[in-house]
């Protein structure tokens, strides 16, 4: 079992220069406490997410970490130039060391897209295009391409990613309809599914992945990611997440709102933190009562990478710090058998 963070980098009230030194501030802490990886999302036109360059967002914290491994989850392959994107992905892993992990995704706002004038009918043949494009620049000292969007002439790459062939890759997903897939190409794949959903969807990436003639003992990781806060007691992680909650919940649908387009997903996701822990996607509480939490969850999920939110809303330097240090001196060593 290992354990990693995602972040929405989502606005906290703090002006923006104080609120990514604050996160760069929060990611060494998910350092010192042991995490596996930092994942962090990629909006545009949004209060949900101050990072709107990844790359540019982990190009300084690839400076602040020495250990720590990282990642888009996801870039958002329709509003990049291949060549430009493979290029920043191997400045980023020769920059950290080699601890780049590469998420990529096709994006699922059309508001989003649209403000880049992207053609929805046309982005899921525009995204496979270019991490194909992307791959071939990292694999390879030249790239030779035709395609519907993009054609290339034997390019020269000089910069070469330090992980060869390539940084791991990830996929984030809550379809049934792409784990299939994400197992034959052995993509690692994060999903926030609770329940039965999450059983079924990790057993059929079992299932596939042994189908296709996959490795048990180098399988990618299946992720389920859960807002959680640790605080001294139960009360004071409840007090502390139903207010910062409150804020993220309001980014989460800030966009939709402001462009008054209805949107089923914000419709159905939980309204405060109650609602969202009673779902199952989220724990507050002292080190046993997360421990025991997600101790249920693993067994019941079968996952094998447990994705925290730890800094969400308008949670502190120092709440997300205390989060962290009790997360990784009480509830990681519970799992170290597994």
């Amino acid at each position: 079992m290992k354990f990693g963070i995602f972040d929405h980098v989502d606005d906290s009230g703090l002006p923006l220069a104080n609120h990514l030194e604050a996160r760069l501030q929060m990611v060494t802490a998910f350092e010192e406490a042991g995490f596996h990886a930092y994942h962090v999302a990629e909006h545009h036109g949004t209060p949900l997410g101050h990072a709107p360059s990844p790359a540019v967002y982990l190009a300084a914290l690839s400076q602040r970490t020495k250990t720590i491994r990282f990642g888009p989850l996801v870039f958002l392959l329709p509003l990049y130039h291949p060549l430009r994107l493979a290029e920043e992905i191997a400045m980023l892993d020769a920059l950290s060391g080699g601890r780049l992990e590469f998420g990529y995704g096709r994006g699922i706002s059309p508001i989003e897209m649209g403000f880049y004038g992207v053609d929805m009918a046309e982005q899921e043949e525009r995204a496979a295009e270019t991490l194909a494009v992307v791959l071939k620049a990292l694999e390879s000292d030249t790239v030779e391409h035709t395609g519907r969007f993009y054609t290339f002439n034997r390019v020269p790459v000089p910069q070469r990613p330090t992980q060869t062939p390539r940084p791991p890759l990830w996929y984030g997903t809550n379809s049934p309809g792409s784990v299939e897939r994400c197992a034959k190409e052995r993509l690692n794949m994060v999903t926030l599914l609770a329940g039965e959903p999450l059983r079924q969807l990790v057993a059929s990436y079992r299932t596939a992945y042994a189908e296709s003639g996959g490795d048990p003992a180098a399988m990618p990781l299946i992720g389920a990611g859960r807002h959680i806060v640790v605080a001294d007691t139960d009360a004071e992680a409840r007090s502390i997440a139903t207010r910062a909650f409150a804020r993220w919940r309001a980014s989460f649908a800030h966009l939709w709102e402001v462009q008054g387009v209805a949107n089923p997903i914000v419709s159905r996701f939980p309204a405060d933190w109650a609602a969202l822990q009673a779902a199952g996607s989220a724990c507050a509480g002292s080190p046993a009562t997360v421990r025991a939490f997600l101790e249920g969850d693993i067994a019941a999920g079968g996952y094998t990478y447990s994705v925290a939110q730890l800094a969400f809303g308008d949670m502190t330097v120092a709440e997300v710090t205390r989060s962290a240090r009790l997360f990784g001196a009480e509830v990681m060593p519970a799992f170290s058998a597994c």
